[in-house]
């Protein structure tokens, strides 16, 4: 029986943070991944190969608007297959990446189905070899998440898929329904917009993504109906007939809604299920989730969990940091309680949605005074010269102190932009609005946006 420190189930983003935080202070450290390769989820059927088709289909969108080859649109043809094909070697490049990553820092991956025996032990099930068994001082569950299949929806059909079956499409619809408009809803719907299928985005909310600002979720409906996105709120799952041609989404309200494909992506579920919790006193709940402390412990003191298998936010860079933040607990016994406190939200559609700290609607229930600077991508010469004109910075500051309280970013390369925001945040000695305006930003830039946005707040204030 092999002895460690710690020992991860899972390689995805969490898995990964915990083996290299406990590896890099020297720690002996291995991971059990089930799947083939490492990566995990995010890897293999999720950020990885759907964001490479969305820049695949926003590429193919940019070519065939671009005045200086309109001689040329007539030959850009491309099917949603192809497309598919362009994250192949992305994928490859990460999984080859992230095996030198346990390499180079002597962490063993371990294939195979890892199951408790108790708190301490672990059996890992191997395909044509006896199980292995291990000992560890500490665990930590890093098992990702898979789309949530509800009983009464026919995931075997070939015309409906869920968020990892759709990436193995292997047909070009003409048209699509989507129900479920989180964030994996609307990546896609705008992936498929862009590809000018016909899209029916279901939500069940009023409102797309509720948990952003209120402005930036209103420019993200607009811009998805100017793609031919077709929006229906407040709408409830009844029943679905799949056919032989196509399938046809029967809603409570009585709308049906025909298309080729049915996409859905409303849910996820933890998995935990064969770990075999039980003997250690952990109860997952309806969706597989384990419940976790602020420290990542769970109700076994020595078994911690993070990433998506721990419920939301369900993002790999936050994932990946909950995986570390769960091995520093392990290694000091303490964490820093203001670490997620400023950690930004990413969301692929096209336009990209990015933010950090509070909303507009957090502010005004806090009773806290505020103001807003914005910058319009419009009014920015590199965006004029990119043709990124769509969208806008958006700075919530403190109306007397001037101290920056939020950052959202609608357009293209938010979820890069944001990130100066952030780093000002996070700095008490720079959180200023005027810090922003006493900068020299390179021009013309994206970057620029902060001081224009930075100037247009300050001279809303009396």
């Amino acid at each position: 029986m092999e002895r460690f420190d710690v020992v991860v189930i899972g390689s995805g983003p969490a898995g990964e943070g915990a083996a290299m935080m406990a590896a890099k202070n020297h720690r002996r450290c291995a991971v059990i991944e089930r799947h083939f390769d490492v990566g995990g989820g995010c890897t293999h059927w999720g950020t990885i190969p759907s964001k490479a088709l969305r820049h695949a289909v926003k590429t193919l969108h940019d070519l065939r608007n671009n005045p200086l080859l309109a001689e040329y649109r007539r030959n850009l043809r491309l099917t949603f297959p192809q497309l598919l094909h362009s994250a192949d070697k992305v994928v490859e490049k990460q999984v080859a990446m992230r095996h030198r990553f346990y390499e180079r820092n002597k962490v063993p991956v371990i294939e195979g189905h890892a199951r408790f025996l108790d708190p301490h032990h672990l059996e890992v099930l191997r395909d044509g070899a006896p199980p292995l068994k291990l000992r560890a001082e500490h665990i930590v569950i890093a098992t990702g998440s898979r789309p949530y299949h509800p009983p009464e929806v026919d995931f075997t059909h070939p015309r409906i898929k869920d968020s990892d079956t759709i990436l193995k499409y292997q047909e070009n619809p003409l048209s699509i329904a989507i129900y479920g408009a989180g964030v994996i809803g609307c990546e896609y719907a705008s992936i498929f917009a862009g590809l000018g299928i016909k899209t029916t985005l279901v939500d069940t909310q009023d409102r797309l993504l509720s948990f952003l600002d209120d402005e930036i979720t209103e420019a993200l409906s607009y811009h998805l109906r100017e793609q031919g996105c077709i929006i229906r709120h407040n709408e409830q799952f009844e029943s679905i007939e799949a056919r032989a041609h196509d399938v046809v989404l029967n809603l409570k309200s009585g709308r049906k809604i025909k298309s080729d494909v049915l996409l859905w992506a409303n849910g996820r579920a933890g998995n935990s299920d064969g770990l075999g919790l039980d003997k250690v006193g952990v109860a997952p709940n309806s969706r597989g989730q384990i419940a976790v402390d602020e420290n990542y412990q769970t109700a076994a003191p020595n078994i911690y969990a993070a990433g998506d298998v721990t419920g939301p936010p369900a993002l790999a860079s936050v994932a990946y940091d909950q995986g570390r933040y769960a091995v520093e607990h392990i290694l000091t016994g303490k964490t820093d309680p203001n670490r997620t406190t400023l950690m930004p939200t990413g969301i692929y559609t096209i336009p990209e949605i990015s933010s950090v700290g509070k909303t507009e609607r957090e502010l005004r229930e806090a009773q806290i005074p505020f103001e807003v600077g914005h910058a319009m991508f419009k009014s920015l010469a590199r965006a004029q010269m990119t043709d990124e004109t769509v969208g806008m910075l958006k700075i919530l500051f403190h109306a007397q102190t001037l101290e920056i309280l939020g950052v959202h970013c609608f357009g293209d390369r938010a979820s890069e932009i944001v990130h100066i925001g952030q780093t000002v945040m996070a700095s008490p000695a720079q959180n200023n609005l005027r810090y922003l305006i006493n900068t020299t930003f390179n021009y013309p830039t994206m970057a620029e946006a902060y001081r224009v946005a930075a100037h247009n707040g300050l001279n809303r204030l009396a």
